[in-house]
């Protein structure tokens, strides 16, 4: 079983042990025990939806700080198109460039015009007939660890290409060790991210040993940095603003919101959802084989895309219109993938199941544990109400099975078991 690194932690000084965040993940990954929640590392996907959802800010989390920067020669800036729905009137996004710049970073290399080749390659394969159809995306990686735990059957069907991110930073460290003739190490590529499970995927990525990307900040963290500097940009900026040798169009700006990614393939025969509850509901859809004709399913484990990230600043809503207000001023595409296919373009391996939901280590014993969970779960009231510290009668059973809980745990069960005490005592007296 492999490590599991997480972007979500857990600051159990301000967790209160109520029962938002168990209910809302969709790994079940969260437990309540002794007051606290816990999290069950290989269960999770880092979602954020706990972040999203507890009251008590006690989910945090982890990124790089802006001091990441100190560590480089030469750093080079990878925003993706969700940061330019975070600002007001934002006509062109030049201006969002130049302020990186300004704020220390050497050169920008959008993750947008990265998209556009991906979104070109992905047309390839439709096309080729070189990919299983329908092919789910494999830009969330939320939704890639989802799939790789609780949909194996579905593992074939995702996209054999790297999310833009990773082929934007091998692009960019290609272009700039060219141009500085610094070796690789003196060289940093930055992610501005918008949720941890992009944390989590430069970290530990699901193939491949390293990541392209050297650090990742988080888009809440920078944004109230680069106001100024936009400001400063728009009123000094008379030659015009950041222009880089590869730009975005439409297509790779849209790729910031949910459908933007399905619209890049041009046909019509796609499907884009966003939500984990409605991801979930698309996958038991697509594993029970009742979607058909499709060539292209887009699933974003935000609301919105990756404008509903947890580290985003703008509601993923009014960041929507904002994104389609910037696209007015683009071209259809800005970058195009040429000749050659770029190196780092498609994943270094093939995705692997995980069997983190494995009840038993053999077939025998997996069949004897749930035979007791059926049997627990006809004993439980099938209230799901989370009192036990799980999110659900059925994964109380399961706890119960495996020696993690106590069927008195549940406070029904302990109610009756108090007033039949009760009673016998009564009965002798």
């Amino acid at each position: 079983m492999e490590t599991f690194f997480h972007s979500v932690n857990l600051d159990a000084d301000l967790c209160m042990g109520c029962i938002n965040c168990l209910k809302r993940c969709p790994t079940q990954a969260i437990r309540v025990r002794s007051g606290k929640a816990n999290i069950t590392k290989e269960f999770c996907i880092d979602c954020g939806e706990c972040i999203r959802i507890c009251p008590h800010h006690a989910k945090k989390a982890i990124y790089d700080p802006m001091s990441i920067l100190d560590k480089y020669e030469y750093k080079v800036a990878l925003p993706p198109p969700s940061l330019y729905a975070q600002f007001n009137n934002l006509e062109d996004k030049g201006i969002v460039l130049s302020a990186l710049m300004k704020l220390g970073f050497d050169d920008v290399f959008e993750v947008a015009a990265a998209a556009e080749m991906v979104s070109e390659l992905t047309r390839k394969l439709i096309t080729e007939e070189k990919a299983e159809l329908p092919i789910i995306s494999s830009a969330c990686p939320s939704i890639v660890r989802l799939i790789r735990v609780r949909f194996p059957n579905l593992i074939d069907k995702i996209s054999p290409l790297n999310a833009p991110f990773e082929l934007a930073a091998s692009m960019a460290a290609e272009k700039a060790m060219k141009e500085t003739g610094l070796p690789r190490e003196k060289i940093g590529i930055i992610f501005i991210t918008p949720c941890p499970a992009k944390v989590t995927a430069i970290n530990s990525p699901l193939v491949g040993e390293k990541s392209g990307v050297d650090g990742a900040i988080a888009m809440s963290e920078i944004y109230p940095k680069l106001l100024p500097l936009m400001k400063d940009v728009y009123a000094n900026s008379e030659g015009g603003y950041f222009q880089g040798d590869i730009e975005a169009g439409k297509i790779g700006v849209s790729w910031g919101r949910s459908g933007g990614e399905a619209g890049g393939i041009l046909r019509d025969n796609y499907l884009s959802a966003d939500g984990i509850e409605n991801v979930l509901r698309v996958l038991e859809d697509l594993e029970d084989d009742k979607l058909h004709n499709l060539a292209f399913i887009e699933l974003n484990a935000c609301s919105g895309g990756c404008v509903g990230g947890v580290l985003a600043v703008e509601n993923p809503y009014l960041a929507k219109v904002k994104l389609n207000v910037l696209r007015k001023y683009l071209p259809v595409s800005g970058s195009h993938l040429g000749d050659e296919t770029p190196p780092n373009a498609f994943l270094d391996g093939k995705i692997q199941y995980m069997p983190v939901f494995r009840l038993g280590n053999s077939l025998e014993e997996s069949i004897q544990i749930m035979q007791r969970i059926d049997e627990l779960t006809e004993k439980l009231p099938g209230l799901d109400c989370g009192c036990c510290g799980a999110p659900t009668c059925r994964a109380f059973a399961e706890d119960i099975a495996q020696g993690h809980a106590k069927e008195k745990d549940c406070i029904h069960i302990l109610r009756k078991f108090l007033h039949e005490f009760s009673g016998e005592i009564s009965s002798i007296e």
